[in-house]
């Protein structure tokens, strides 16, 4: 059945594609497509695939065993690491290929090069803000800090010789569905490449920085209006580190130049650009139980990843073991070692610290040639650097992006960002990912880690995203850093765009990684991240970024009120769908309501909202009308605002206009100014709800009353294709929650772990082992993934190898 889905599914989407002439050009002849021989029918994988090999090959050291359970998780078994992670190569080439080196592609500026520029160009802007941002300089520069190194340099050379090894024997029968469909091949891999999807990682983890819009907030609100927007601190924030903590005081004190306030603070000019985004919800969960408060005396680490929810899946779970690694987690296709996971002796999660390590510098160059810019009082060269997009279909695009002291001219008036806005003026863009780094030594550390200092040691040099690295350990230590290399601002600084014409703001000295913020055995029995801010304001250095505070505050008060923990309970606290914001929000909007104004149908929605339980469950009608409600009183209160400011500007935060109005009800934002009347709360919470209702009620006809109709979660295919996609899945979660589902974003891995003496480990993702829309590994761990479910976590041992479990045995060997 499976399979004769799969080709309906397949010829309409080439028949769609060729019907409405969509944007993904150069789609293959239809006769080779649906060749017997070489079209897409060889993708169609029967349901008894037989995945069963001897598989020989130069450059192997010795014999390796590869033993697949009954989910196409790969346990892999080899005496040498250089074989191990050339294996591991091997595997993710053969199971991910496609996906591997489209990432890459999409990282490097390449898209157009596969896809056309797209319509409007949007393959084409892509790449530009890719090569603009300078992920290919990122890339290049810690590809020459990982390969200085003779350990990674081994590791990268052996995971790029074994992709390489795969790739150099695909047959045409065995190529991936996409490449036939797109009508291209795939290229050698390069350890660049492996550089280039961590950095494209970056990219995804790198703190949702608002620069560029708050520059334009500042050149029209006053200082006051600005802080009651965009605060630096919130009310309800329950920190990593509790709050009272004292800390020593700081060895770098970093102080702003005497021209901060006439150039930087008060300075009004706007930025006319439109800065290309990544989601600004990506983050996580991650906690661990000491060993004082669950039934076992043992630790039990949690991590829940919320990135975006695609197929293939961002993750490939596996085991690999050689004389010094025992390590089971998932890996990135694209990269060797295991990312998230556990050993023998510990387990490790990370979520994102959402620290603000990217900031902006206005230019004034000498002339539109770009060659020279001024300087610390002289004009200075600029490095120029020719970028050729080879664009499928059409002529090659060139430009030429000036390099400065501070990084890449990301905007001028060539490129002003995803609005392909006229007139924007240079601004520069200095990131830490720029730097040259070795996040790759920290994970292949990790996987060998033994105890607290293995992992601290492990930890001490990663830079790259910045990450809140949890740890426990058998000896029964649990700790949480926040790691990374955080530049030591003084208040504000980054915030807005900064003068480039001399080096008063730019980074002076990093936070030392000591003092980075972090706990060890705190006597309140947990350590928890859930991307708030790491402390309040007694910690000594700025700490600007783009925090949560829900998540944080309701994981934090169920670990406290817990005692005597099991796996079990924390599965429940994982997939919990609480609304803690709605436990705010909602007694304030329902005291302001006018109930005497309502007819009838707006009295039915009132009931049911009254009625509800705060869990965003997905057969409930509370969250929806809640959750609509709620944004449509945003709408009503900032748009009129908002809407005077100079374009790009953010709306704030949720948690900005709740602590607001809990603290007042006459808050200087409520009345609108675009009418001649003055509208008080209860005027705009009223006219918030009617329009909530006559929008839902229509809803309700179509069937999308219901949180998880309304929601819609889906797992769509990297090229968006909906016959390769899982879509409409009733889920519920949501933004605010524990269980962080949205729509096209969420927990893209659930892993718990008991360090008892026989390791218990439970996890799942949504997807599956295959990257092969026509395999029934593709996409077999969706439905279990939505109703909460676990799979058993298998660190298998040599001596397992007869058991029942396994279902495929990979032979390798040396050629």
């Amino acid at each position: 059945m499976r399979i004769i889905y799969f080709v309906i599914s397949l010829l309409l989407t080439v028949a769609l594609i060729v019907i409405l002439d969509n944007p993904i050009n150069n789609i293959p002849s239809l006769g080779r497509f649906v060749s017997p021989q070489h079209g897409f029918w060889q993708n169609a994988e029967p349901a008894d695939k037989d995945f069963n090999a001897d598989i020989n090959l130069p450059g192997l050291k010795n014999r390796a065993t590869v033993y697949f359970d009954e989910r196409l998780v790969p346990h892999l078994f080899a005496e040498e690491e250089e074989d191990a992670f050339f294996i591991q190569g091997y595997l993710h080439a053969k199971f991910r290929l496609w996906q591997m080196e489209f990432q890459t592609h999409v990282a490097a500026g390449r898209l157009s090069e596969i896809l056309g520029a797209g319509t409007d160009s949007v393959y084409l802007n892509n790449d530009r803000n890719m090569r603009r941002l300078g992920m290919l300089y990122g890339a290049r520069r810690s590809l020459e800090a990982m390969e200085r190194d003779p350990v990674t340099r081994s590791i990268l050379n052996a995971y790029t010789q074994g992709v390489n090894s795969y790739i150099g024997q695909l047959a045409i029968s065995d190529l991936p569905l996409e490449y036939r469909l797109l009508n291209y091949y795939p290229e050698k891999w390069t350890n660049l490449k492996t550089a280039l999807f961590l950095k494209y990682m970056s990219l995804d983890l790198t703190g949702n920085e608002n620069d560029i819009e708050y520059t334009n907030a500042k050149s029209f609100f006053s200082e006051e209006d600005f802080n009651k927007l965009y605060p630096l601190i919130q009310d309800s924030l329950y920190p990593v580190i509790p709050r009272g903590t004292a800390f020593d005081a700081p060895s770098v004190k970093p102080v702003a130049p005497l021209s901060a306030d006439s150039l930087y603070f008060q300075w009004k000019d706007s930025a006319h650009v439109q800065p290309v985004k990544t989601d600004k919800d990506n983050g996580s969960n991650n906690w661990v139980a000491a060993g004082t408060k669950t039934r076992s005396g043992r630790p039990i680490l949690c991590n829940d990843p919320h990135l975006g929810l695609n197929l293939p899946s961002l993750w490939y779970e596996m085991q690999i073991t050689t004389k010094n690694i025992n390590v089971y987690g998932v890996s990135f296709p694209g990269a060797p070692t295991v990312i998230i996971g556990f050993n023998d002796n510990i387990a490790w999660g990370v979520t994102n610290a959402a620290r603000d390590v990217r900031d902006y510098y206005r230019i004034r160059f000498k002339d539109a040639s770009q060659t020279e810019y001024f300087f610390n009082g002289e004009w200075k060269k600029a490095t120029l650097q020719a970028e050729d997009y080879l664009i499928r279909g059409g002529e090659t695009f060139r430009e030429t992006v000036a390099y400065t002291v501070f990084g890449p001219v990301m905007y001028d008036k060539h490129y002003s960002g995803g609005g392909r806005v006229s007139g924007a003026e240079p601004l520069a863009v200095q990131w830490k990912a720029h730097e040259g780094s070795n996040e790759l030594k920290t994970f292949y550390l990790l996987n060998m880690s033994a105890n607290y200092q293995d992992y601290l040691a492990a930890i001490r040099d990663y830079k790259c995203p910045g990450q809140n690295f949890v740890f426990a350990g058998k000896d029964g230590d649990i700790a949480i850093w926040q790691q990374g290399e955080f530049p030591a601002k003084w208040r504000r600084q980054g915030d807005f765009i900064m003068p480039g014409t001399d080096s008063s703001f730019m980074w002076r000295q990093s936070v030392p990684q000591q003092e980075n913020p972090h706990l060890l055995n705190p006597a309140h029995g947990f350590v928890s991240s859930a991307n708030q801010m790491p402390a309040d304001t007694s910690y000594p250095y700025y700490l600007g970024g783009s925090y949560d505070v829900y998540r944080g505050l309701i994981i934090n008060r169920f670990l406290s009120e817990m005692e005597g923990i099991t796996v079990e309970d924390m599965q429940r606290l994982q997939i919990n769908n609480y609304n803690v914001f709605a436990e705010t929000a909602l007694p304030l909007l329902l005291n302001h309501l006018k109930e005497n104004e309502l007819g009838a149908e707006d009295r039915k929605y009132l009931d049911i909202v009254k009625r509800w339980n705060r869990f965003n469950n997905p057969g409930e009608q509370g969250p929806t009308i809640f959750t609509a409600w709620f944004e449509l009183l945003e709408q009503f209160i900032w748009n009129d605002e908002l809407a005077q400011a100079p374009s790009p500007v953010t709306k704030p935060e949720p948690y900005t206009l709740i602590d607001a109005l809990k603290k007042d009800s006459a808050f200087s934002f409520i009345d609108n100014i675009a009418t001649p009347g003055v509208e008080t709360l209860e005027d705009r919470v009223t006219n918030a709800f009617r329009k909530c209702v006559s929008y839902l009620a229509a809803k309700e006809k179509e069937g999308g009353g219901a949180w998880g109709k309304y929601k819609d979660t889906g797992i769509r295919h990297l090229l968006r294709l909906e016959p390769l996609s899982r879509l409409h899945i009733n889920a519920g979660g949501g933004v605010n929650i524990i269980n962080a589902a949205k729509q096209y974003q969420g927990p893209s891995w659930r892993m718990i772990v008991q360090l008892t003496d026989k390791t218990e480990a439970f996890g799942i993702y949504p997807g599956g082992q295959s990257g092969n829309p026509g395999s029934r590994y593709y996409d077999s761990f969706i439905d279990d993934w939505t109703e909460g479910k676990y799979h058993s976590l298998w660190l298998m041992s040599p001596q397992e190898q007869d058991d029942k479990r396994i279902r495929f045995v990979m032979k390798f060997g040396k050629d």
